[in-house]
């Protein structure tokens, strides 16, 4: 397997793991407010009781989104598992810059991968929109920075 497949396999395996732990640690959340919520119930009376069980509704609310938006994260991460190198940025792309080098993939922030840093970010992030479709030696401007497109893996 060429370096730069394995890099990017590397990449994705860390992305990966970086969702499965946000889904499960939003499971738990979403498990201890159901929990808290049945508890309440046993023990509670009157207002206190609706008022508590209003706001343990809407962190359950809130975590099954945070689950949806991290269920639709891990999809689309596994829709770039094999993407080949391209002559412009696609999504699955490793774009290496004058800045910095992205992995165009899911919003996971910077991964640090053997002392080099990486910052994996969504197509749909503004700096992924700067990136897609530019091609090798390709320059932009994104936030007063200039960025030159070294290469694209």
């Amino acid at each position: 397997m060429p370096l730069t497949s394995i890099l990017k396999a590397q990449l994705y395996q860390l992305c990966l793991t970086f969702i499965q732990k946000r889904i499960e640690n939003i499971e738990y959340s979403l498990q201890q407010a159901r929990q808290a919520s049945n508890d309440d119930t046993k023990s509670s009376a009157g207002d206190k009781y609706e008022t508590t069980r209003e706001m343990m509704q809407q962190e359950m609310d809130r975590n099954s989104k945070l689950l949806y938006e991290a269920g639709q994260q891990k999809i689309a991460l596994q829709q770039i598992e094999n993407v080949d190198p391209a002559k412009v940025v696609k999504n699955g792309s490793l774009v290496l810059t004058s800045e910095g080098s992205f992995y165009i993939s899911i919003s996971a922030g910077e991964i640090n991968f053997e002392g080099e840093k990486v910052y994996a970010v969504s197509q749909a992030a503004p700096i992924g929109k700067a990136l897609i479709g530019r091609k090798k030696n390709e320059s932009f401007k994104f936030n007063g920075k200039d960025y030159l497109v070294k290469d694209i893996l």
